[in-house]
């Protein structure tokens, strides 16, 4: 399996994430050949080689990150010739705004979807009986809280990363599933 992981991070936390949610493919598909690189390193080529897409961002007011989104936009050249169609893809972002949503993870994870989507690709949510789902799972992916109740950044927890983990692992066995 190729897998892309691509992410954007601003005090390096939803890098973390992406490179927990490739120990956990590692761990679960050791022949996969994983490329997990920031928005700035990755390119066109990257989707079209990957059978399974991860993006990855922080959330900046209520949206994902103007990085991930210019990246994003720019597969519109893909789009235009069903290169991404069938592939896997999983979603994750981490968030420090206040609030128990954390200041609009949940929508940004769900226009994360929307991409994949767009792309005739399957995205894969996050299941309730998945290890970590209960300290940073929501059914769209990895939503892991970031920030203390003042709204400043904190490290990101242990448990959080191991949602990652899990997340990774799972989505490799339904693209494996799929196969």
């Amino acid at each position: 399996m190729n897998i892309l992981i691509s992410f954007h991070s601003d005090y390096g936390h939803t890098e973390k994430m992406a490179f927990a949610i490739s120990a956990g493919c590692q761990a679960s598909f050791p022949d996969s050949r994983i490329k997990t690189l920031a928005v700035e390193q990755t390119e066109l080529a990257d989707f079209e080689h990957a059978d399974i897409i991860f993006l990855g961002t922080p959330v900046h007011m209520g949206s994902m990150a103007w990085g991930m989104k210019k990246l994003l936009d720019s597969t519109s050249k893909l789009w235009m010739e069903d290169l991404l169609e069938g592939k896997v893809g999983g979603v994750f972002a981490c968030s420090g705004g206040l609030g128990g949503a954390g200041g609009g993870v949940e929508q940004t994870l769900i226009s994360l979807h929307s991409l994949l989507l767009e792309h005739g690709m399957t995205a894969v949510g996050f299941p309730k009986s998945l290890l970590g789902y209960a300290d940073a799972g929501i059914q769209w992916g990895v939503a892991a809280r970031t920030s203390n109740h003042e709204g400043m950044p904190e490290a990101i927890s242990e448990q959080a990363l191991t949602a990652c983990r899990s997340y990774g692992a799972h989505v490799c066995y339904i693209a494996d599933k799929l196969g």
